[in-house]
């Protein structure tokens, strides 16, 4: 018996002793495998618990004015985000992460405890760097930071309405930055990462894509005419409490935009007391009767049309006109007027006879063929397009009525374009918001020797007629004002006023053209030679100076005697 106990304890320990070599063997076999034989299998399981692919953010492309002056650029900043799934809502350090980033204490753990099963929410987007270091020094698990890219705006609300700005996420939400937002968007890349068990990134490994940068846009913008026309129009906005205005300046050559303003206006930089009335591009979007600023167009298609000359003298009395029902009439009884003076003195019952004599459609077609009624082309979202009748009839009054500014709607860059071509000799080139290189190719729409024959009365409003207030002093301009009834709800309001002025400079060989509009002044003032007028004449004169135009010092009769206030009516 003794030696059957003893047989079997040694039959046992032979077992356990032979298991334990095989394991022994088979463990050295597996790591010979794995080490020698298999490498890659180590490698791939490392690589699954520590290798990580990360996207690479793009940097969006700078907008900037013609001369490289930044309007909007891109950033780096840092986003903190959370895994929730690593972390434990009950931490005592989330109190202080709170804090540091302004959130809510209360609903970043309520957060944490409702998306548990998730590996990613945001914790605070867009934070500046230094913050962001002082957030992960609190070493929380479960919380890290990622490189992203805000948007900033130098120019602030100077250049808000036509740069417009961007999401959160960089995507372009008005302006440029939507018009434009595949162009100044890039393409994300991406790369592998070697991180330890508590996520941090210990070692970038290999580049799997680039990140493509977006491309940057040069806009027609001159920055100092921007600042100087949002300067200027600000002012005389709150000086005549005003509800808004709108100022744009062109390139009579080239058809660039050089400026484009708006009041009120807001800041893309701090959107959080913005009011979503102010977003608007005014000079592309809203749309008004013209009135009397049109009467040079009007003067145009008569001069072509053949049924007048500059020499035709109209006779104006008694200051009124009577079609039916409707009387037309002027500020006084100017009695007989050239084409000169009744441009001059904006005379409606002058216009009126002229157009009697030529009917509707001629005036349609010049008011067409300098832009009115149709898309500028200039690509800005939400330009409105305006109206331009087209009666299979005309009525005597119609006629009369869209001579001088009334039956059709305008925008204020539409203006623009239709003083350019007056400007540049009858060419009308199309709209640019983006800087050229190169002239554009432009089409003949008037005769050359009509538009000098306009011109010579533009330049009669502003010395002797409506416009005195917009006199430059050492530049000789031409222009013409306006002042329309505002329309409401119920029709014309009788005490709500544009007040317009539209004009070029130097009236003899134009430079720059200038539309200035100013919504429902208020106060004694309301004419658009009294509120418009002074605003062209201070931008105007700043801008040509900047742009180093000659002054006409020797033949400028206006440079050696004070500037007129006496003011006018249009």
């Amino acid at each position: 018996m003794q030696k059957l106990k003893a047989h079997l304890a040694g039959w046992r320990h032979a077992t356990v002793l032979g298991a334990f070599v095989l394991v022994m063997v088979a463990l050295a076999a597996r790591l010979v495998q794995l080490h020698v034989v298999d490498q890659d299998f180590l490698r791939r399981q490392g690589e699954v618990r520590t290798v990580r692919t990360e996207t690479i953010d793009a940097h969006r492309g700078m907008i900037t004015d013609r001369h490289g002056e930044p309007l909007a650029v891109s950033t780096p900043v840092q986003t903190i985000w959370a895994n929730p799934s690593e972390m434990d809502p009950n931490d005592p350090r989330i109190a202080p992460l709170a804090r540091m980033l302004g959130v809510s204490e209360g609903d970043l753990r309520s957060r944490l405890k409702r998306y548990a099963s998730r590996e990613f929410i945001y914790v605070s987007r867009k934070i500046q760097p230094g913050l962001a270091r002082k957030a992960m020094a609190l070493d929380i698990p479960g919380i890290y930071s990622r490189r992203e890219y805000r948007r900033y705006y130098p120019t602030g609300e100077v250049t808000a309405h036509v740069v417009g700005f961007t999401n959160i996420d960089e995507h372009g939400q008005e302006g440029m930055e939507l018009a434009y937002n595949d162009w100044l968007s890039g393409e994300r890349g991406s790369k592998r990462v070697l991180k330890d068990r508590r996520g941090h990134v210990i070692k970038d490994l290999s580049l799997v894509k680039d990140a493509k940068p977006g491309r940057n846009l040069e806009l027609s913008l001159d920055l100092r005419l921007q600042y100087l026309a949002y300067r200027e129009l600000k002012a005389v906005v709150q000086a005549h409490h005003a509800r808004g205005g709108t100022l744009v300046m062109l390139d009579v050559d080239t058809g660039e935009v050089l400026s484009m303003v708006n009041q009120g206006s807001y800041n893309p930089n701090d959107r959080s007391q913005l009011d979503p009335a102010n977003l608007r591009n005014k000079a592309i979007t809203d749309l008004f009767e013209p009135g009397s600023t049109i009467k040079p167009i009007t003067m145009a298609a008569a001069l072509e049309a053949g049924v007048v000359t500059p020499k035709t003298r109209i006779d104006t009395n008694p200051g009124y006109l009577r079609f039916g029902r409707y009387t037309i009439r002027d500020t006084s009884d100017h009695g007989v007027l050239d084409l000169k003076g009744i441009i001059a003195k904006s005379s409606n019952v002058g216009m009126s006879k002229i157009a009697a004599k030529m009917g509707g459609d001629p005036i349609r077609d010049m008011f067409l063929s300098v832009g009115l009624g149709q898309s500028t082309g200039i690509g800005f979202p939400g330009e409105a397009v305006g109206v331009l009748p087209a009666p299979t009839q005309w009525h005597p009054v119609e006629v009369a009525t869209l001579s001088y500014g009334y039956g059709l709607s305008v925008n204020a860059l539409q203006l623009a374009e239709a003083y350019m071509v007056l400007a540049n000799g009858g060419i009308r080139y199309p709209l640019s918001l983006i800087k050229r290189d190169e002239p554009p190719q432009g089409q003949r729409v008037i005769p050359e020797h009509i538009t000098a024959q306009v011109r010579e009365m533009l330049q009669a409003v502003i010395e002797d007629g409506t416009g005195k207030r917009a006199q430059i002093g050492f530049y000789e301009a031409g222009g013409k004002t306006g002042t329309v009834h505002l329309v409401g709800q119920h029709g014309y309001e009788d005490s709500e006023y544009k007040a317009i002025f539209a004009g070029m400079a130097p009236v003899d060989n134009p430079r720059i053209v200038c539309v200035v509009a100013v919504d429902a002044p208020k106060g004694g003032e309301y004419y658009g030679g009294e509120v418009a007028a002074p605003v062209f004449s201070r931008v105007m004169g700043d801008a040509l100076r900047l742009l180093n135009v000659r002054p006409d010092l020797d033949d400028n009769p206006v440079a050696s005697q004070p500037r007129d206030t006496s003011g006018g009516r249009g």
